[in-house]
């Protein structure tokens, strides 16, 4: 009979959790470097195929092409400005890197998680203050909201399940004569 509570179980739970985020945070990396060319495909998208949502979001339309034309722009006068967009992406790769150390060692590297846990708190007051200060459209902010909401939750199952993980370590092995006194 085997135990779906026992360390081998939650470790193998842990990494599942593990391997989903880290995919999620290698695929939002390497998806910020081609922007001007995802931009263009997004638009040809919603000018075919996905017309039906360009009609029923309009200003969804709207922003894609106002945001193609700015990255089209930069990259044509200013290339090195989509630079930092580079540092960006390479950022979500390096942090993905360090969520290997968790499952290597889930509770050596538990702090790797409330790390992560904190950078997706600190999502919603960036988007929030920065949003309107680059005039960024606030349902656009809501969307990047949503990315800190949603990377939390693994990662509080995560750090719940390498707690529990941890108390079992530490809990001291039980053995047949564990509790009996030895006679005198």
């Amino acid at each position: 009979m085997s135990d779906t509570n026992g360390p081998r179980a939650l470790l193998k739970r842990i990494r599942v959790w593990l391997v989903v985020f880290i995919v999620c945070l290698v695929l939002s990396g390497v998806t910020a470097f081609p922007l001007v060319t995802e931009l263009r495909l997004l638009e040809s998208a919603l000018d075919s195929w996905a017309a039906p949502v360009a009609e029923l979001l309009p200003g969804l339309a709207e922003w894609i092409d106002r945001v193609r034309t700015g990255l089209e722009g930069a990259d044509a006068d200013a290339p090195y400005l989509l630079y930092g967009n580079d540092w960006l992406a390479f950022a979500h790769l390096v942090i993905a890197v360090a969520f290997y150390g968790v499952y290597r060692d889930p509770v050596r590297n538990v702090w790797v998680v409330e790390f992560g846990m904190i950078a997706c708190v600190g999502i919603i007051p960036l988007a929030l203050i920065c949003g309107p200060i680059r005039d960024i459209p606030f349902g656009w902010s809501v969307i990047d909201m949503s990315f800190g909401v949603f990377g939390i939750l693994p990662l509080l199952a995560v750090r719940r399940l390498i707690k529990r993980l941890e108390a079992l370590e530490a809990a001291p092995a039980l053995t047949p004569t564990a509790g009996r006194t030895s006679p005198a």
